[in-house]
């Protein structure tokens, strides 16, 4: 059968291969923030400190963000339906283990272990989509993955208190791990069916690149354990790590440039620096989930201790910006062939101007009437977020091949995470630091965050502009930069093997 066939094959599935991929996504990008409302209930259990038992989403945040890169070239070289059965069988036994456990260092050990499935999980997400679709079909099913990152993070706490309040009890918070079992094991299962295997033809060899892995995994622990060892209430001492943490990124892209340079397959391609919009929105994920995530600690800290809010209530005080941001961002996928950055552009001046209105309503209005004044601020926030996540995961990896997809999705996901954790300690260091200097001042406090927060989409605009403005004077040509003659990322994908075809 020849490979247009089986493509054509393959298609016929793609769309459900697809929305079973997106199940795993959303329900380990889910547990990013779902844990956060059963805190208070593990630290009475086990009798520990608040800061120790922030290490429950901190080491969650640090293992996810380590895998990702490795995991994706992982997908590129030894298949990505082979990795992701792996990583959704993994994340499943761990989220059982983390549900079991018995004292706090169980319980943490198995949050770092589920971080580090769900970051060998993510990359594959990326690659399936590179592989399975193409023209503006691709551009639709980027959209629905964005819709799926916005919507997770947003609704984590809502179903975190949905769940506590339905099961009740001591011992609730354990079914904030349990429930990805049963969900998990129905998804590992469609997966096997549906989820089509890929040729790996075009890597250069099974070469693995262990020591840019040991050089990049090193990096990005130096930058993100001080982060989220500020968040438990650590040694500020590690801070020192960012230094050593510089010093191994640029010894990853000098080794990266020596190993492409003996024809030997590196974890990142450097061309990758050169490949158009990859750079930039890189750069844009990281500044904008700098801003983005750590609105939801601060609104929590508001909403909850400030005006007495319950977990529940708390959550859907959020909701209006989780539905705006899911709807907008399905729309802004299959504009992104028509409309390309401006969407972007777009995007993130509504959602800094959402903000904005938000902070200055939140620091006016308290009680029951907060929530609804800011409702539709969060919603018009909500909706430039759409626009922006969605259509700049398109615009990052449309010129990548598919060949480097896993490592460059995962790359893509790496800087959204470390910006993910900067943004959480920023936003709450301002937020705490402001409520001390107001006396008290919950309004003033969340208003003072949610500002920097808008700051920083603003910053994300510029960069964002300034790729408008350079992609006007040199348009980007129609060949990827990384070097295979591929075609630019909208184009064809990768071939479909013959058992991909079969049920």
């Amino acid at each position: 059968m020849t490979n247009a066939a089986l493509a054509d094959g393959a298609d016929a599935r793609r769309w459900r291969a697809l929305s079973v991929s997106l199940v795993a996504a959303f329900m380990v990008l889910l547990d990013v923030s779902i844990v956060n409302v059963a805190l208070p209930s593990i630290e009475r259990e086990f009798g520990v400190s608040a800061g120790t038992i922030q290490w429950v989403v901190s080491g969650y945040a640090l293992t996810f963000g380590l895998a990702l890169v490795p995991a994706g070239r992982l997908g590129d070289t030894v298949g990505r339906r082979r990795m992701f059965l792996i990583a959704l069988s993994a994340f499943v036994l761990t989220s059982a283990l983390t549900g079991a456990a018995q004292n706090s260092a169980w319980l943490i050990g198995a949050r770092l272990l589920q971080g580090m499935a769900a970051g060998m999980l993510i990359p594959q997400n990326v690659g399936l989509i590179q592989d399975l679709f193409r023209g503006g079909e691709r551009a639709r099913a980027f959209g629905v993955l964005g819709s799926i990152v916005g919507l997770s993070t947003a609704t984590g706490p809502v179903v975190g208190g949905l769940i506590l309040s339905v099961v009740g009890g001591a011992d609730a918070w354990r079914w904030i791990f349990y429930v990805n079992v049963p969900i998990g094991v129905v998804a590992l299962v469609l997966a096997v069916r549906l989820v089509p295997a890929t040729s790996t033809a075009g890597a250069r060899g099974t070469h693995l690149d262990l020591v840019g892995s040991l050089l990049l995994g090193g990096g990005v622990l130096g930058l993100l354990l001080p982060v989220v060892a500020t968040e438990s209430g650590s040694s500020s001492f590690l801070w020192l790590l960012v230094v050593p943490a510089v010093l191994l990124l640029a010894a990853f892209g000098w080794w990266e440039a020596r190993t492409a340079r003996r024809g030997r397959a590196p974890l990142l391609d450097p061309g990758l620096a050169r490949t158009a919009g990859f750079p930039t929105g890189s750069a844009v994920a990281l500044v904008y989930f700098t801003g983005f995530t750590g609105i939801w600690v601060v609104l929590a800290l508001f909403f909850q201790d400030g005006l007495g809010y319950s977990p529940l209530r708390s959550g859907l005080a959020v909701t209006p910006f989780a539905l705006g941001s899911a709807a907008s961002a399905v729309f802004a996928g299959r504009m992104v062939p028509r409309f390309g950055r401006w969407l972007t552009v777009s995007g993130l001046l509504a959602a800094a101007v959402g903000m904005v209105a938000t902070a200055l309503i939140l620091r006016r209005f308290g009680g029951d009437t907060a929530a609804w004044a800011a409702a539709g601020p969060l919603l018009v926030a909500g909706i430039g977020g759409g626009m922006v996540v969605s259509p700049n995961t398109t615009l990052t990896l449309e010129s990548v091949p598919g060949r480097m997809a896993g490592a460059a999705g995962g790359a893509l996901q790496t800087a959204q995470r470390i910006g993910s954790a900067l943004g959480t300690a920023l936003l709450a260091t301002v937020y705490y630091h402001a409520l001390t200097s107001s006396r008290g001042g919950f309004g003033a406090a969340v208003s003072d965050a949610l500002l920097a927060a808008a700051g920083l989409m603003l910053l994300a605009l510029l960069i964002a502009v300034g790729e408008l403005n350079r992609r006007r004077h040199h348009p980007p040509s129609s060949a990827s930069s990384v070097g295979t003659g591929t075609t630019a990322g909208l184009a064809s994908p990768r071939t479909v093997s013959p058992e991909s075809v079969t049920s």
